[in-house]
């Protein structure tokens, strides 16, 4: 099969919309592969609204990939004709003070000087009243955070990169990945394409493409909720309501985000069940329900209205919860970029500039050594 693309982007969701429109930026010849026709509901990257937040809890080494990110959306609005992709709200990060992600998020603004505001339980309940806090806890707020709009970012990043050229093959299923003299065959169930370079952005689908390499991901259902407030709906506007994370006394985490027109959302950060992709169950039952009920009447009490809307997607987990960015070991055409593991959308801007990067000169501005592959073992 003759070398027909410079790129061929594997996954069309978050990151594969984005590396394809960066790549098209850069004069790269792109032919964008999805088993789907993004943007969908059927993965990881849909939903109305996804949060970013700069002080990062999970590791001060994201801080600076996510500052990027942010001047990226900015440029991706202005390339897009002054659309708006982001939200500005505010963040709140509550816990007790030893919890998790208060400790994590301090020590990100304190690494990177990110402005911050300590809040006791008290305060916090003033000055955002939809809130209802235990007494034990804090609240760290920060002014950067706000909202993405998921679904709007990845059709825009597939529309401007066809703009610049690249051609998008959708409903079709990768088989595998052939090297040849010059490059790589892309095998689907439609053909075969040639290519000098693969990139694999293909989520919770990645371990089926790339079984030698024996990745250690998880596939993780998660369940998300959206609510018409029962009382007070001005308090859950996102004028009065930063986006929010929840470290509860079990260690889980939950969150919020303010009613910006389809109702106050709500959900669990993990803990959802291992599945895998092809087998995912989509009815969200009873008891999920009602743990989620039981969340807003302790701690945002006046949100429990009417259930506007329930979803199902996915997180692909790594073990250590970090990203995969990196050549595939022993076939270095393939650049494997996947596994967010629930925590990549707000990312996905840089992370498609990274790749970019890597696939037209080798190198990043960002240490990646995070998110080899190498650091799985054997």
């Amino acid at each position: 099969m003759p070398i027909s693309f410079d790129v061929a982007v594997v996954g069309l969701g978050a990151v594969g919309s984005a590396a394809a429109y960066h790549l098209a930026r850069r004069g790269q010849t792109v032919v964008g592969i999805d088993r789907f026709a993004p943007p969908h509901n059927l993965g990881s990257s849909h939903g109305r609204s996804r949060m970013i937040r700069e002080a990062y809890f999970e590791h001060p080494l994201y801080v600076p990939l996510v500052q990027r990110a942010y001047k990226l959306w900015s440029e991706l609005e202005r390339d897009a004709g002054g659309q708006t992709f982001f939200r500005r709200t505010g963040g709140l990060m509550v816990g007790e003070a030893s919890s998790r992600l208060i400790e994590g998020t301090l020590q990100s603004a304190a690494e990177h000087r990110i402005p911050h505001e300590v809040l006791s339980s008290g305060k916090l309940h003033r000055r955002y009243p939809a809130f209802s806090p235990l007494d034990d806890v804090v609240g760290v707020l920060e002014t950067r955070a706000g909202i993405l709009l998921p679904d709007e970012i990845v059709k825009v990043h597939l529309k401007l990169a066809s703009v610049r050229g690249a051609e998008f093959r959708t409903s079709q299923v990768v088989l595998g990945l052939d090297r040849v003299p010059g490059g790589v065959n892309v095998r689907t169930d439609n053909g075969v394409v040639g290519v000098r370079q693969v990139v694999l952005a293909a989520g919770a689908w990645l371990g089926d493409l790339l079984p030698d390499l024996a990745l250690p991901l998880t596939v993780e259902r998660q369940v998300s909720h959206w609510f018409d407030p029962a009382r007070f709906p001005e308090y859950h506007t996102a004028e009065r309501m930063p986006v929010s994370l929840w470290q509860l006394s079990n260690g889980r985490i939950f969150y919020t985000l303010p009613d910006i027109g389809d109702g106050v959302k709500v959900g669990f950060h993990h803990g959802g069940r291992t599945v895998t992709a092809d087998t995912i169950g989509r009815t969200i039952s009873e008891s999920e329900d009602a743990e989620i009920y039981d969340l807003l009447r302790r701690f945002v009490p006046f949100a429990k209205g009417s259930v506007r809307d329930r979803a199902v997607c996915m997180y692909t987990n790594t073990p250590d919860e970090n990203f995969i960015l990196d050549r595939h070991p022993a076939f270095g055409e393939v650049l494997v970029v996947s596994a967010c593991s629930g925590h990549g959308f707000k990312f996905s801007s840089v992370i498609g500039e990274a790749v970019a990067d890597l696939i037209t000169t080798g190198v990043s501005r960002f240490d990646l050594s995070p998110f080899a592959i190498g650091r799985f073992g054997d």
